[in-house]
Formats: C-alpha cells, sequence, structure tokens
C-alpha cells in the first residue's frame, strides 16, 4: 500500500493555483469545480501540529477535479513534471478508466500538466492521452515529450495567481 508521505507536498502548488482559479470562476458563475479528496488511514500525527505525518491511501481515488462548466461535465487531474518528458505511468490506470467513463456519459476529461522547469501548464484531452497510451502498448515510448504536444493548448504561466483552463475547454468542444 502506498505510504501517504512518500510524495511529501508534491503538486501542492499546483493544486493551490487550480484551487484558486477554480474559486474564481465560481465566484464569477462560469464553473462550479471541486476537488476530490483523496481517502487516506492516518497512522501517526503530530500531537503539537496536529498534522498528519504517515498514512495510507484507504483505496484507488478518480481523479483530482469534477464539476461542471456551464452545463457541461467535466473532471480532470493535476500532474507534475519537471523534465520535458512526462512518464506515462504518472497517469494510473484507474484514472485512465474512469475518463473514458465520464466521456462515454458526455462529459469532458483532461490532464492539466504542469512543466515545472518552464513555468508551463498543457491542457491534455483524454484522446491525444490515447493516443500516447496506444503508442505504449504497441511496444513504443511509454512516455511523451513536450515538442510531442499541440501548442494550442498550452498555458504559459503570465498570471502566476491561476490557470486558465476554460479556454482550451471551449477549444476542445470546438473540435469535437
Amino acid at each position: 500500500m502506498p505510504s501517504w508521505n512518500s510524495r511529501g507536498l508534491r503538486g501542492s502548488m499546483l493544486e493551490e493555483l487550480i484551487n484558486v482559479t477554480n474559486e474564481r470562476y465560481k465566484e464569477q458563475g462560469l464553473a462550479l469545480i471541486q476537488k476530490i479528496p483523496t481517502p487516506i488511514t492516518p497512522i501517526e500525527m503530530n500531537k503539537q501540529t496536529k498534522h498528519i505525518t504517515l498514512a495510507y491511501f484507504e483505496k484507488k481515488s478518480t481523479v483530482d477535479y469534477i464539476g461542471a462548466v456551464q452545463g457541461i461535465p467535466v473532471c480532470f487531474d493535476a500532474k507534475e513534471c519537471h523534465e520535458d518528458t512526462f512518464a506515462l505511468a504518472n497517469v494510473h490506470d484507474h484514472q485512465i478508466d474512469f475518463m473514458r467513463r465520464f466521456e462515454k456519459q458526455e462529459g469532458i476529461s483532461f490532464l492539466l500538466i504542469n512543466f515545472t522547469a518552464r513555468d508551463l501548464y498543457y491542457y491534455m484531452r483524454l484522446r491525444e492521452l490515447e493516443v500516447f497510451l496506444k503508442r505504449a502498448e504497441d511496444g513504443g515510448r511509454k512516455s511523451f515529450r513536450l515538442e510531442e504536444l499541440d501548442p494550442r493548448f498550452m498555458i504559459k504561466n503570465l498570471q502566476q495567481t491561476y490557470i486558465p483552463y476554460l479556454e482550451l475547454i471551449q477549444r476542445d468542444l470546438e473540435e469535437r
């Protein structure tokens, strides 16, 4: 069973930016997106700070965020990548399965990937992820490189306070 503290706070800054973005979208009446908490079982706790210091995941979660944008169901997972190459192993089978099932229900599924070294975010549509998964399944690379991605779905973080992903959902919808 994976240990909760084995990954430290990896992705916490990305999630904080997404949470701020989602709050902004909610206040503007544009979207209602909720963070899905990962169910954990605490094992050790710091008695002074009351913080969990060791825990185990209770079960496999789905994706990080779920909600609706102007009546359209949306789910996505937030991922961080410190290099220009993203390992497909970072997206778990149960997450892919959930996103596939979500899209069968006419929702939109995607990954929001932060390439931290470049301060760049990428909106990866499920159908684009499927191409890389198929390549790996056929014996090819088990990762993809930044230069393989569609530049129209990149977000350079100029704001530093939120990640404007709604524009990319709109572009995704227009291309379906």
